[in-house]
């Protein structure tokens, strides 16, 4: 089955299984796409726990005039109220670009279970930092739909770029 991201104007197949990384990633890109769609930059991250999706949440740092408003923060924030605990051991963060520093030090902090991230930030991601800045207990995985992931966030800096 095929799956098309409307501002892309691409068709990328989509694998089925409902508790796949492919899977999780595209509900993250659905809301990289609100993002866009809102003017902010298309960053979008869900947080997943026992395979269902406990949180979503989208870059807001134009609308709320914050910084700090980035897509991973919102959702470890929405993540812990559903959960009730600010640990969040047990999850998952699905965010279509690496996180930052800032939000890698937060989700340390919330020692989450795990990260899935598409599209490499060679510039500020945390991994250009040093990786041991997250809980020792977290797994990471990058590249998950990079190209998916990637090519949104470059359409959004281009079409910025003619404005």
């Amino acid at each position: 089955m095929e799956q098309i991201f409307p501002v892309m104007r691409y068709i990328y197949p989509v694998e089925l299984s409902i508790h796949s990384d492919d899977f999780f990633m595209n509900e993250a890109l659905k809301e990289a796409v609100k993002a866009y769609e809102a003017g902010e930059v298309p960053i979008g991250a869900i947080i997943v726990c026992n395979k269902r999706i406990i949180a979503r949440s989208f870059n807001y740092t134009e609308r709320l005039n914050d910084v700090t408003a980035h897509a991973e923060m919102q959702a470890i924030t929405a993540a812990a109220n559903y959960l009730g605990g600010k640990y969040l051991n047990e999850c998952v963060l699905y965010v279509t670009l690496e996180p930052c520093v800032m939000c890698a030090g937060a989700l340390s902090w919330a020692q989450i279970g795990g990260i899935v991230y598409g599209a490499f930030d060679t510039r500020r991601g945390f991994s250009t930092m040093d990786q041991k800045i997250l809980h020792p207990k977290t797994k990471v995985t990058g590249g998950v739909k990079e190209i998916q992931c990637s090519d949104l966030i470059v359409k959004f800096f281009n079409e910025q770029r003619k404005l």
